[in-house]
């Protein structure tokens, strides 16, 4: 595949997976907890929390879409962010062995802090190194 094409491929895919943290993030940070669904009330330090682990996965999210101007080159940035985004998925497997299987929308979350960005962060990789051999030796 041309590397140009496959450039505009992969910053398309990003572009459509940060829209689950801005949109996730940004209607948790507005909501709080009553966004999944939960009783209006709750406890005030809970709700504090959520909101706050709201704004990081919503702050997450605009720092992933920073990497698709120039995906080529925004590689250690983008595996921390990957990084990050995977450790709260490891913490989501402490949840479910501790309390039990979370609601679909958490899985579905699970496979893309697990599945999703792990490949993407392979793929980003992968990408970046053909991207520089594709380059003229002045510009590598």
């Amino acid at each position: 595949m041309n590397v140009r094409v496959e450039r505009r491929i992969l910053q398309i895919v990003v572009a459509l997976a940060c829209i689950v943290p801005l949109s996730v993030g940004g209607q948790s940070i507005v909501q709080g907890p009553a966004f999944l669904g939960h009783p209006p009330v709750v406890p005030t330090d809970l709700d504090s929390h959520f909101r706050y682990i709201s704004g990081i996965f919503f702050a997450v999210g605009v720092s992933f879409a920073t990497c698709i101007p120039r995906i080529e080159t925004s590689g250690p940035r983008f595996r921390l962010l990957g990084a990050l985004v995977v450790a709260g998925g490891l913490a989501r497997v402490v949840s479910l062995v501790a309390v039990g299987v979370p609601s679909a929308g958490h899985v579905f979350g699970f496979g893309m802090e697990l599945g999703a960005v792990p490949l993407l962060m392979l793929w980003q990789a992968s990408f970046a190194r053909r991207w520089r051999a594709h380059l003229p030796s002045s510009q590598a």
